[in-house]
């Protein structure tokens, strides 16, 4: 019974992010040129009001909910529904029909684009993850450290010699919104962390984090002398 649970809480939690990922950037894409089209608005007013053309039409009736907490309930059942179905042959069809019309905005384009790409990063369908890896870096001073993700490796060619550097993305204050960090590649260390388990700890605000980090090397050693995830020998 336990295994079947388990199975299906990670499957309805599958598809809810997977719901998220198909809606965030819509929703980003909707807010941005929601708030463009009300900027541009602000300036072309007067002029539509003299015309005796209102474009926007401002109420002060409110719909309120007669239950509270309805519209947060809905919008967990809408965003897991939009994951089962995204998941599905005809769901993936209709989102690329979406897709096409959209990047055929010039300007919509451009915001769909780049809130997808942040998006994919944490996709469970996607093969390959735009998060390689969970990586700790010292910043912003010595004795301190950022947590963080890998998410590209480049070669800095200088006169004498070539080095490695890992493009480490750093959250700020949530997923995001962070700061990009070229450092290299021999002072980066990789916790024994996947990364999901990496994405639920900045989620959580570091509430998730383990007791003991261990790197990767070390956890392969520990797992050679028959110790557990975290250097804690199994029961």
């Amino acid at each position: 019974e336990q295994a079947i649970s388990k199975l299906i809480r990670s499957w309805a939690w599958k598809k809810f992010i997977t719901g998220s990922v198909i809606l965030l950037p819509i929703a980003i894409t909707f807010c941005v040129t929601w708030w463009f089209i009300r900027f541009v608005d602000s300036f072309f007013s007067p002029i539509y009001a003299l015309l005796g053309i209102n474009v926007f039409e401002h109420t002060k009736n409110k719909l309120l909910l007669k239950w509270a907490g309805l519209g947060f309930v809905t919008s967990l059942t809408f965003i897991f529904l939009v994951g089962v179905f995204m998941s599905s042959w005809l769901g993936a069809s209709v989102l690329s029909l979406g897709e096409w019309f959209i990047n055929k905005m010039p300007f919509v384009s451009y915001i769909y684009s780049a809130s997808k790409q942040i998006s994919a990063a944490i996709s469970p369908d996607q093969n390959s993850h735009a998060f390689k890896e969970v990586a700790i870096i010292r910043h912003p001073r010595n004795g301190e450290y950022a947590f963080g993700f890998i998410t590209s490796t480049v070669l800095l060619r200088g006169n004498l010699a070539t080095e490695e550097l890992c493009c480490v993305y750093v959250p700020t204050n949530h997923l995001y919104l962070g700061d990009i960090y070229l450092v290299s590649s021999k002072d980066v260390m990789r916790p024994n962390l996947s990364v999901r388990e990496g994405i639920e700890i900045v989620i959580s605000g570091g509430m998730s984090i383990p007791q003991i980090l261990t790197t990767l090397e070390e956890a392969q050693a520990m797992d050679g002398d028959g110790l557990g995830k975290y250097g804690v020998p199994p029961v």
